[in-house]
């Protein structure tokens, strides 16, 4: 049993959450704001969907890559892959991707029923297209013939699932409608999702460029990744008080709101740690890092909304 949860790699569940948890409170905040009823079902069914694919998405890339080989090639991960390291066999995880995969379905067929039926039945058709999407895109990064994450488009998968889907689909669940200003701190979230896929790949820079896998990082070469992911992890508190802006909070003596700012001293640190590494290897705790600075951004920017406002 350990080596499934370690294969499960619960480290990037808070970074899979926050998505969730930034669209759905703003949807609180908006709803409350005009009268409207905020439902704490959907959410705990939006919580276990997105669990469910974020342990997928980790099994499916377990066992793509240690078919591949790609894992054995690592001196700073294989031993914590379980199909590369043989503690798990793959056929035994290629049967929980499949396991993963029919019950990341059922919940999410369980969630658009609790949100949409019988109401809003062309919305309800839609979104079990796109959570069909997200299920093949959470194998397809490492798994087939032309797995995207070996092209270098793990970065592009990463921003509209983890960002734009997972915070404006949320946000959907709730109010049943779009509105243009959730790109903000949709975008937010996903470039902190990419500065971790960024991360990861710039540590493992070496193993893939000889395991074949082209990664966005390997395509532009370290350096560069560096500064890409400068301007991933500088530009996210920006959009968030974009978002608060024009919901017109600088017009207003409520200051609280903006306490998801005290976060920008800790980037700052975790930018200037994040240059100074010279060994790829070296990068490997701040992937654990980041991802819990944007569950952070998402916490605040909910809890400044929802309880000072």
């Amino acid at each position: 049993m350990s080596d499934w949860i370690k294969a499960a790699r619960l480290r990037t569940l808070p970074l899979s959450l926050s998505g969730i948890i930034m669209g759905a409170f703003i949807a609180k905040w908006r709803l409350y704001g005009e009268g409207g009823t905020w439902d704490w079902k959907i959410f705990a069914l939006a919580l276990l969907v997105t669990l469910l694919y974020q342990i997928l998405s980790n099994y499916a890339n377990d066992y793509g890559d240690g078919i591949k080989g790609t894992d054995a090639k690592r001196a700073t991960e294989a031993e914590a892959r379980a199909v590369a390291s043989g503690k798990i066999t793959a056929k035994q995880m290629r049967n929980a991707v499949i396991l993963f995969s029919i019950l990341s379905l059922v919940a999410t067929v369980a969630l658009l029923y609790v949100a949409f039926f019988p109401k809003y039945m062309n919305e309800f058709y839609i979104f079990i297209g796109l959570g069909v999407a997200c299920i093949l895109a959470a194998i397809g990064y490492t798994v087939g013939k032309k797995p995207y994450g070996y092209m270098g488009l793990g970065d592009l998968f990463v921003f509209i699932f983890f960002g734009l889907v997972s915070v404006c689909g949320s946000y959907f669940l709730f109010t049943k409608s779009f509105s243009w200003d959730m790109l903000l701190p949709g975008t937010a979230i996903g470039m902190m999702s990419m500065a971790v896929l960024n991360l990861n790949n710039m540590r493992d820079i070496e193993s893939d460029r000889l395991s074949g896998k082209n990664s966005f990082a390997l395509r532009i070469g370290f350096k560069n990744a560096m500064i890409y992911e400068m301007v991933l992890l500088q530009l996210p508190l920006i959009l968030i008080l974009m978002f608060l802006g024009v919901n017109g909070f600088f017009q207003t003596q409520n200051y609280y709101v903006f306490i998801v700012m005290i976060l920008l001293l800790p980037l700052m640190k975790l930018r200037r740690k994040i240059m100074a590494v010279k060994e790829p290897k070296e990068l490997d705790p701040f992937l654990k890092q980041v991802g819990i600075m944007t569950f952070m951004i998402a916490v605040l920017t909910a809890f400044g909304l929802n309880f000072f406002n």
